[in-house]
């Protein structure tokens, strides 16, 4: 079997994502939705399809039936070379593109085959912490404000130095509620967990220091993917509102529904990862139109080494 080569790959895949964020780039701010991600995800595809691999979505659009391109199960590439799993989000944030919003990105990962967490379409709850703390200095046994004050012990600051980055939503409400008793600073982010959950990894940088909550958990998987690059550490617990879902995980092979998964449990192996940025953001700046040319800058990023490109692409139109 052909070897999966991370350092060949990873140029092609930087490629993959570009590609995808230059497409939907003509429907910033048009206020279609459906448009963009349907742009992002043809284009997506078809670079995907030039890359000599043997891939298969296992983190994709949804179930086949609901998705008619980048489904999960669906098989990409020229055919030849390495066997893959891929996970994919062809446009994170399509809301926040539609209404240009910061932080929509472009996200694609690949690893060996079978070495990615194949997570059906449910949420997952999560919690994550950038690099340099022991294993276990937060659980997801822990109350939301024990995670506070146990960050803050093991840093050596106040619990009122500490960011965390909590999606808005109704469902984390009380959660918030908690947060706040600890005098933690919160950052709400409108969608696009996925860059939320890489922002611990530079909290000198970006000033988030934890990530929880719940949200998808494709994206959880796509956010392990990002730390096992970076460094930190990762956890993630699926979250079933019916019978219905817990047959997706199943079908999907997951036998323990209770099970607590690592960010190594989630990414068994060596992976890459790449993220364009679509609109500007904290961790990417968008897409840029400029008298007859569009920019593009990606984060490419592999696990082997531990290294991170930041590659701008200047397109003519």
């Amino acid at each position: 079997m052909p070897e999966f080569h991370d350092r060949l790959l990873s140029l092609g895949l930087a490629r993959v994502s570009e590609a995808a964020a230059m497409a939907s780039a003509r429907l910033i701010g048009r206020g279609d939705e459906k448009a963009a991600d349907q742009a992002a995800v043809n284009a997506m595809r078809d670079q995907l399809n030039r890359l000599d691999i043997r891939g298969t979505v296992v983190i994709g659009e949804g179930e086949r039936d609901e998705a008619p391109m980048l489904y999960i199960g669906e098989e990409v590439g020229s055919g030849n070379g390495p066997e893959v799993d891929i996970a994919l989000d062809p446009l994170e944030g399509t809301t926040l593109t539609a209404k240009d919003m910061p932080n929509a990105l472009t996200v694609i990962a690949m690893a060996p085959r079978g070495t990615l967490l194949h997570a059906p379409d449910v949420y997952m709850e999560k919690l994550a912490i950038g690099p340099g703390f022991r294993r276990g200095i937060v659980t997801m046994d822990m109350s939301p404000s024990e995670r506070v004050s146990a960050l803050a012990a093991a840093k050596g600051c106040s619990t009122e130095d500490i960011t965390v980055c909590v999606l808005d939503r109704p469902r984390h409400e009380e959660m918030i509620a908690e947060l706040r008793t600890t005098g933690a600073a919160i950052r709400l982010i409108t969608d696009g967990d996925v860059a939320g959950v890489i922002h611990c990894a530079e909290p000198d940088i970006t000033g988030i220091d934890m990530y929880m909550g719940s949200g998808g958990a494709p994206e959880g998987v796509l956010g392990a993917a990002a730390l096992k690059c970076m460094g930190g550490q990762m956890f993630g617990k699926l979250l079933f509102r019916n019978d219905d879902e817990k047959g997706r995980a199943e079908k999907a092979g997951i036998k323990n529904l209770n099970r607590v998964y690592t960010r190594d449990d989630m990414v068994t192996s060596d992976v890459i990862f790449a993220a364009t940025g679509v609109t500007d953001g904290s961790l990417l700046p968008g897409i840029k139109r400029e008298p007859g040319f569009l920019t593009a800058e990606t984060m490419l990023m592999r696990s082997k080494t531990g290294s991170i490109r930041r590659m701008t692409y200047r397109n003519p139109t």
